[in-house]
């Protein structure tokens, strides 16, 4: 029998959307490295030259847009730019937001912001993307969703409200894109160690970064939180032909938190 890699991705086009840092980059690169062509969307568009400039560096294909995600022409003036002249096999949405605070610390302007990037944004880029998939034989979208949109987080109202919707939304685009051969599962991380904690700490605990973060890190029954490059193996996986068989899940990556917490 003949040994062949796996988890390659040569000869497929995959669009990640947040790619510009965190999760959404350390994706991209593993992407890359595993043979995908990537076009990396991000409200940012010099942070998603330098994940670019990183990938090409290596050898390997990327080109970079500026696209607001929540803004539904410019998705699909963007998608229309790559989606013209080449088959898009692969979606990662993980352009996403944070806040925290309960239902009544929530301000209406609050909860706006979090719906349109985290619920929207989703939305806009499925919309834009599923009938080309359905078009070229099918595809594979994949959702960055959270263990706050299944369990019960204290002062992550909007948030829990907003990945809840992403899981819900997972499960009916897998149901209704069952025959056009286009797969659709979400991850469920708890937390994960991006440029967003970090900045967090250094805002909200300015002189007890250190101890914050131990802290946060210990609630993770392992001891510790993720870091984005264990998102990113997942989500290779998953977007890989070896996950053929995997449609409609919501994979938690969660250090335990759902089943060993004390």
């Amino acid at each position: 029998m003949a040994i062949t890699a796996d988890f390659r991705l040569d000869g497929k086009v995959a669009v990640v959307t947040g790619a510009g840092s965190g999760i959404g980059r350390a994706i991209a690169l593993k992407f890359a490295a595993r043979g995908a062509s990537l076009r990396l969307l991000d409200i940012n568009q010099t942070d998603a030259e330098e994940t670019s400039q990183q990938i090409i560096s290596a050898g390997c294909k990327a080109t970079a847009y500026a696209c607001d995600v929540t803004a539904q022409g410019e998705v699909n003036s963007t998608f229309e730019k790559f989606s013209q002249r080449e088959q898009i096999h692969i979606l990662v949405n993980n352009a996403g937001v944070s806040h925290i605070g309960s239902v009544e610390s929530t301000t209406e302007a609050d909860f706006d912001r979090i719906f349109q990037v985290n619920v929207k944004g989703f939305y806009n880029c499925m919309h834009a993307c599923v009938g080309h998939m359905k078009t070229h034989g099918g595809g594979v979208i994949l959702n960055m969703a959270s263990i706050a949109g299944s369990t019960g987080l204290s002062d992550r109202f909007a948030y829990s409200m907003s990945k809840g919707a992403v899981i819900a939304m997972t499960y009916s685009v897998a149901r209704d894109y069952l025959s056009h051969n286009i797969r659709c599962n979400c991850i469920s991380p708890a937390r994960v160690h991006t440029p967003f904690v970090d900045n967090y700490l250094r805002k909200t605990y300015p002189g007890n970064e250190k101890e914050t973060f131990d802290k946060l890190s210990k609630a993770q029954p392992i001891g510790r939180m993720a870091e984005p490059e264990e998102v990113a193996s997942l989500a290779l996986f998953l977007c890989s032909d070896e996950a053929s068989f995997i449609t409609g899940a919501d994979y938690p990556l969660d250090g335990g938190y759902f089943n060993l917490r004390g």
